[in-house]
């Protein structure tokens, strides 16, 4: 007997793990693959998941039709850490005389040298891989590298899936937005009818901006809700701040939403360029009912910065300048620098000073708020 464990958060469960388990069935001689949710997975500490019982019944939806295809219970009932050397004791027990493969893509084989006791899996279970959006030839090297470490070769079968993301999901989730093809219509169904991911009212701040501007605060939540976890920031919070931050970018001022509206007057006249922000909070708060001050802080000074930051505002301030479409001199030196060690400091600084240099070169005016950020951050620093 051939059996297959797939497990992961399945936050939702979308088209390519679908895809990925037909393949692994159909090239593996599979007689049963077992999908199962984590609990809590160990390589993601503080993250924030759906309820165990709604990340089960979109595994259920999903994989209705497969015959082959069982989805367990038992990370979650097992309730803690879901660290895989524990399940996959279980099921080696469970099946003594079956031939037990675990299902990892590329991203996870490299990372396999970190998870707890690897040696221990590999007693138990034949890693099975898969690519994820790789080059032809890329499992040589890495075969090499991994009998190397272990003693024993990973299994390859050939599908190659793309880089679907559940993040970019549940971005478009919290959004509003449509989200087949990416996960199936019935699990789709079942997300819009529990309201998962769901933000408040940012459809209704997003159908105020431009298709090219929406299209952009869709990439700034995409990429900083990659990072939150990581800062220990709520990816929801971190969601909800950038859906909502250019709300006021595509609007004139005497917009029926700009009633009432005061810009501050501390820093003196504001530039076009930053106007929107403050007006973006105060549209978020009056308008849309946010009433977080992380968030509302985070809308309010994403253009500007300010000294002394909070983590959601610094978050959202270098994911609106370093987002995917984003291509000028010096991004990709600030995006190694958004991904590295425990904050933002040290990228934060970076994009200060580049962006000073870059109002400089141009003639532009500085806002005094971001001159002041610059030299608050760049003295930390020293």
């Amino acid at each position: 007997m051939r059996i297959a464990v797939f497990g992961g958060s399945f936050d939702p469960v979308h088209t390519e793990h679908i895809r990925l388990t037909q393949a692994a069935i159909e090239e593996l001689g599979l007689d049963k693959l077992f999908v199962m949710p984590a609990h809590a997975p160990p390589h993601k500490p503080g993250k924030e998941l759906s309820p165990d019982a709604d990340r089960l019944e979109m595994c259920r939806l999903a994989f209705a039709d497969c015959p082959k295809v069982e989805v367990s219970d038992y990370e979650i009932s097992q309730g803690g850490t879901s660290f895989t050397y524990l399940t996959c004791r279980h099921f080696k027990e469970q099946y003594p005389s079956a031939e037990i493969f675990w299902i990892v893509g590329t991203d996870m084989l490299r990372d396999f040298p970190t998870w707890r006791h690897p040696e221990d899996i590999l007693k138990n279970v034949t890693l099975a891989v898969c690519g994820r959006a790789e080059t032809d030839g890329w499992w040589e090297e890495e075969q090499r590298e991994f009998t190397q470490k272990f003693g024993v070769e990973f299994k390859r079968f050939s599908y190659n899936g793309a880089a679907v993301s559940s993040t970019k999901i549940r971005v478009l989730a919290g959004a509003g937005m449509r989200l087949t093809p990416l996960v199936s219509e019935n699990v789709e169904k079942y997300i819009q009818e529990k309201g998962l991911y769901k933000i408040e009212n940012a459809d209704r701040a997003l159908s105020l901006e431009t298709p090219p501007r929406q299209a952009h605060s869709l990439r700034v939540a995409e990429l900083a809700a990659s990072r939150a976890v990581a800062l220990k920031l709520s990816e929801n919070k971190a969601i909800a701040a950038a859906l909502f931050h250019d709300c006021a970018k595509n609007l004139e001022e005497n917009s029926p939403y700009l009633d009432g509206f005061m810009p501050p007057i501390k820093w003196g006249d504001i530039p076009r360029e930053v106007y929107h922000q403050f007006a973006g909070a105060f549209i978020a708060e009056k308008w849309f009912g946010v009433t977080d001050d992380e968030v509302l802080d985070a809308i309010r000074y994403h253009t500007s910065a300010r000294p002394n930051m909070g983590e959601l505002e610094k978050l959202i301030f270098l994911a609106d300048m370093l987002e995917a479409a984003r291509n000028y001199e010096g991004v990709d030196e600030l995006r190694t620098l958004f991904f590295k060690g425990k904050d933002l400091d040290e990228c934060l600084t970076e994009a200060l000073r580049q962006t000073l240099l870059f109002l400089q070169k141009k003639g532009g005016e500085i806002y005094p708020l971001t001159q002041a950020a610059y030299d608050f951050y760049a003295q930390k620093q020293n």
